[in-house]
């Protein structure tokens, strides 16, 4: 156990099927001390480490179409973004679906968020347990461009830390493990492709912050390594792998569907989980 990393993908909505498999997990009272999450993946690493079963999922379904935390109207007030920033990264966890702060700053364990730094290009993981209150770190970590704005951290700016990295089991070897619980967000068989509209943003960062841009040029290249990298890890016993066992929809709506989405990562761990514990203890 203390040898194996919980590396989560991210994927905006997608998460409802990751918050499945970690509430499973929560329900056996699995803790994997070393978490690791990217963009949506660190919004339910939170409330894994808080121990708040059903929280992340709770959240998104309740909220999904409140106008305060997500929809277009929130470009015209001082967030600047799609999402509402201070409703869902400082009102919703401090005051409407409050988050254990002290379970989760107390947690054995590391838990590393990456974002990605606009002026390099380059991911730098932070320590999530010395999140401020109103997530700053969270908001940075899942900062899409054109859908957020920059986040600024101790004054340098950052976006979506899956513009660098968005599977970081290779910062998780260099910290030392040698085994991964991976809990990825798409279907086995799965190619990024930088289509369109990603090549459309890559052209609207190209001036500001070049660096950040051609990651973003290189990010579906790399993903898909990524991808490939992963199996053979799999395949050497290394790694331990959760799939969704058919395609997510990262802006998914409908109630009924994210609940389907979570029941389906619920079902997946439980499935494996005899699996799962034979992984760790070897």
């Amino acid at each position: 156990m203390q040898q194996s990393s919980l590396i989560l993908e991210g994927g905006t909505f997608r998460t409802v099927y990751t918050a499945g498999i970690l509430d499973y997990f929560l329900e056996q009272q699995l803790h994997i001390p070393y978490v690791i999450g990217i963009s949506a993946g660190a919004i339910a690493a939170c409330s894994y480490v808080s121990r708040q079963k059903e929280r992340t999922f709770r959240v998104i379904a309740n909220f999904r179409h409140d106008k305060r935390y997500i929809g277009v109207q929130n470009f015209f007030t001082k967030d600047r973004s799609y999402f509402g920033l201070d409703f869902s990264y400082n009102i919703l966890p401090n005051v409407i679906d409050r988050f254990d702060w002290q379970t989760f700053q107390q947690h054995d364990g590391d838990v590393l968020f990456g974002v990605t730094n606009a002026y390099t290009g380059e991911v730098e993981y932070m320590d999530g347990k010395q999140m401020d209150t109103t997530c700053q770190l969270l908001r940075a970590t899942c900062a899409i461009p054109l859908l957020f704005p920059e986040i600024k951290l101790d004054g340098t700016p950052y976006y979506d830390g899956g513009l660098s990295e968005s599977i970081p089991v290779r910062k998780a070897i260099e910290d030392g493990y040698n085994k991964h619980v991976i809990i990825l967000t798409q279907p086995k068989g799965y190619e990024k492709a930088l289509d369109r509209k990603g090549k459309w943003t890559v052209k609207l960062f190209e001036y500001k912050y070049p660096k950040l841009a051609a990651q973003m040029k290189q990010r579906a290249e790399r993903y898909n390594e990524t991808l490939r990298y992963i199996e053979e890890l799999e395949r050497s016993g290394k790694a331990f792998v959760f799939r969704p066992t058919y395609a997510v929809n990262s802006f998914e709506k409908d109630r009924f569907q994210l609940k389907r989405n979570y029941d389906m990562g619920y079902a997946l761990a439980k499935q494996r989980f005899d699996e799962l514990q034979h992984f760790l203890a070897h």
